[in-house]
């Protein structure tokens, strides 16, 4: 199968995006693909003045929190009593503790259709471009969806929105695409810089089976950097003489979720889309993001959770690469979660929850875990512990759980309802990733309602 992604320009454009990372912070929260994998480099030692453990012999002993046991001590023994019960507890546990408590879907949203259908790609999709305005002025957070369908499509169409480190023009080749802006390192909004064939997503594989494909600009709903809340979708609900929220309150992830539920709400409206068939593809602090969406809205079909990590699905109580101080501290992603995460870097066996009960808040849909066997740093292993941990949750829907009895190398993906693959290299997605992308896809959300919905 030919390659879905060639390269992304998140080389060019990251240093951009936000302030000069450290090699292990580039590490933890790039996310797209690059031209090559990399040679493998010695991974950090200590971060932040924090040690990294890299060795399995030293992550520790714990105990995980069990998902089919209620805060009161009872057993979940049916699907009724985790929706009714388990979950919404589970849910409040993380929305206080990690993500923090977003603000409600705002009465209006200025919508600009502005591009309504437009041949493109060479006459294979139909283009369309829409901005959704979240202040009055058109002059505050936004997002920019650009999407994609089959030309020859008879109907509405499933979809893969992916939410983006690049402005759109910059994740697919098509001259057509409005020039987005982008954040500078001194925290300005600034023209995206043009890029070539370099740095592209190639749609058409997606195209040639049916399925859509849409992508937004994270940095549109709301800032990536410490001191960011003014500018976006955050700053429009912070009270007079007000600089930061409480401590159980939204972080940065908190408000990128909070905008793809504004475009699905846009999806919602739009006849060339099948808004019950919508997958979510997210990777690094984007992966995070895509599988705390995916736990606060189920209108998203399958989740695509690229590299999450710590914070997303691997294992905090496992000691190994990064850990909630290092995530946590200040000179770091802080602002990413709600403050309340951050007391938790010294006692992480006290968190009531950890990265299995996070995944099992997708339950029963579909869920792909990707991961890459040199990303010690996000630590794939957790990941995939995580995964076997939550599998008994999506049993409970009559769903299969992770089908595998052992810890899957690399380019052996597994591809059950709760699925796990792992590339041979860095952090980010890789273009050997896309094609599994496609084959999940084709299997989860391709002809048929997903489970549970």
């Amino acid at each position: 199968m030919s390659s879905l992604a060639r390269t992304t320009a998140l080389a060019v454009l990251m240093p951009l995006l936000v302030a000069p990372l450290a090699r292990a912070d580039a590490q933890s929260q790039s996310g797209t693909p690059a031209a090559a994998p990399a040679a493998p480099t010695a991974p950090p030692s200590v971060v932040a003045g924090i040690p990294v453990n890299y060795d399995e012999a030293k992550v520790g002993t714990y105990t995980l929190p069990d998902p089919l046991v209620t805060s009161s001590g009872a057993r979940v023994k049916d699907a009724a009593t985790w929706l009714r019960v388990r979950r919404p507890e589970i849910f409040r546990m993380i929305e206080s503790t990690q993500f923090g408590r977003a603000a409600a879907k705002p009465p209006h949203v200025l919508m600009d259709r502005f591009d309504t259908g437009t041949p493109a790609l060479g006459g294979k999709a139909v283009r369309r471009q829409t901005t959704l305005y979240f202040s009055a002025d058109r002059k505050g957070p936004k997002a920019e969806v650009l999407s994609y369908v089959p030309a020859d499509a008879k109907g509405p169409v499933p979809l893969l929105l992916q939410i983006s480190f690049s402005p759109n023009a910059n994740v697919v080749d098509d001259p057509g695409i409005r020039p987005g802006e982008m954040w500078s390192r001194d925290h300005k909004r600034v023209p995206a810089p043009a890029t070539g064939a370099f740095g592209r997503v190639d749609v058409l594989p997606f195209l040639a089976k049916g399925i859509g494909f849409a992508t937004v600009y994270y940095g549109d709903i709301e800032p990536d950097f410490d001191g960011g809340i003014p500018f976006g979708i955050r700053g429009q609900y912070v009270k007079p003489g007000q600089t930061q929220f409480a401590a159980d309150e939204w972080g940065a992830i908190a408000a990128w979720a909070w905008g793809l539920r504004r475009v699905m709400d846009y999806l919602e409206t739009e006849p060339a889309i099948d808004a019950k068939r919508v997958a979510l593809l997210g990777s690094s602090r984007l992966g995070k993001t895509v599988l705390w969406t995916g736990a606060t809205d189920p209108r998203f079909a399958v989740i695509l959770a690229s590299v999450s990590g710590e914070g997303g699905a691997a294992l905090s109580r496992r000691n190994y690469g990064e850990t909630i101080r290092h995530i946590t501290d200040s000179s770091r992603y802080d602002y990413q979660f709600a403050h309340n995460y951050q007391t938790y870097g010294d006692r992480v066996d006290q968190l009531p929850f950890d990265g299995h009960m996070l995944i099992s808040l997708i339950a029963p849909r579909p869920l792909l875990l990707q991961t890459g066997d040199q990303d010690f740093w996000s630590d794939p292993k957790g990941e995939y512990l995580a995964a076997v941990a939550a599998s008994p949750v999506w049993k409970l829907f009559g769903t299969e759980g992770l089908a595998t009895d052992h810890y899957p190398a690399a380019g052996e993906p597994v591809l059950s309802t709760l699925g796990y693959t792992m590339h041979a290299g860095r952090h980010g997605i890789l273009a050997a990733d896309w094609p599994v992308y496609l084959a999940f896809l084709e299997r989860h959300l391709l002809g048929t309602t997903t489970p549970g919905r």
